[in-house]
């Protein structure tokens, strides 16, 4: 719904979550374009990123730390695998655990997309010259940090 109003305002009438789901709607259809060459998506991009930044992570810790249930962290790991950008492998203290770490294919992809990604964050909020994005960033975090799905 396109309006006139130049004021920077919305329309009477438009609710906190409408206005929420519209600028969601843009800033994924931006991050989908970027991260499309790479082909991962963004909770992909999320554990290639969490991966890379120490040691193998156990599956659990890499659901626990993305917030996802054990059977939908199965299947990302499973299509991670498939794509070459994770590997598996047992964990040395407990035999009953997987380890997973990014191939170097992984690395790369991971480091790729991260850049276009911020390119697409830097795109989405230069509507809002005066937001700064880790600002932006810290307060979506403390406005959803109790929800759990």
């Amino acid at each position: 719904m396109a309006t006139d109003d130049d004021t920077g305002s919305p329309p009477p009438g438009f609710r906190l979550h409408y206005l929420l789901k519209r600028a969601h709607l843009h800033l994924a259809t931006l991050v989908g374009q970027a991260l499309e060459p790479y082909g991962v998506d963004p909770r992909e991009l999320a554990a290639l990123v969490l991966l890379t930044r120490g040691d193998a992570l156990s599956q659990q810790d890499l659901a626990r730390q993305l917030q996802v249930d054990r059977t939908t962290m199965v299947a990302m790991v499973d299509r991670m695998e498939a794509l070459e950008l994770v590997r598996r492998r047992p964990d040395p203290a407990d035999r009953r655990k997987n380890l997973v770490e990014p191939t170097e294919h992984g690395r790369r992809i991971g480091a790729d997309a991260t850049r276009a990604v911020d390119a697409a964050e830097r795109q989405f909020l230069a509507a809002a010259p005066e937001l700064s994005g880790p600002a932006f960033r810290d307060l979506l975090w403390t406005l959803g940090r109790d929800f759990r799905h």
